[in-house]
């Protein structure tokens, strides 16, 4: 690894904790597009990556402020992380065994566009 790597490594992981930290994004939208333009990871490379690094610390100090601030529903968050856990397994079969790097390319871009306008235009 270069010393240039790392630095862009560093520089992904602290605006992807950031941003997730402040409005709660970060892995998809941040990591995954980082890692494949500025390192040139595969799609499907860029989101085993994103989603191996978020296994361990997955913003446990910032849910940690959340929860001191009451703004935490542990309940909901335990059923979406059961749900997220099987969602998570079965996605990722599909990425791999279905669709093309290039099919998952316009996927997740699609999907970035889709909330992209919806929340430009249409939220109150």
């Amino acid at each position: 690894m270069t010393i240039s790597t790392l630095i862009i490594l560093v520089c992904i992981g602290l605006l992807a904790g950031i941003l997730s930290g402040m409005i709660g994004i970060g892995g998809g939208i941040i990591i995954v597009p980082a890692l494949v333009y500025f390192l040139g990871f595969s799609q499907q490379s860029a989101q085993g990556t994103s989603i191996a690094l978020m296994l361990p610390p997955i913003g446990i100090l910032a849910a940690m402020n959340y929860y001191k601030a009451g703004s935490l529903n542990l309940k909901y968050a335990a059923i979406i992380a059961v749900t997220f856990i099987i969602g998570g397994y079965l996605g990722s079969k599909m990425s791999l065994v279905y669709f093309s790097e290039a099919t998952m390319k316009k996927v997740f871009g699609l999907i970035l566009m889709a909330v992209s306008i919806k929340m430009v235009f249409f939220s109150k």
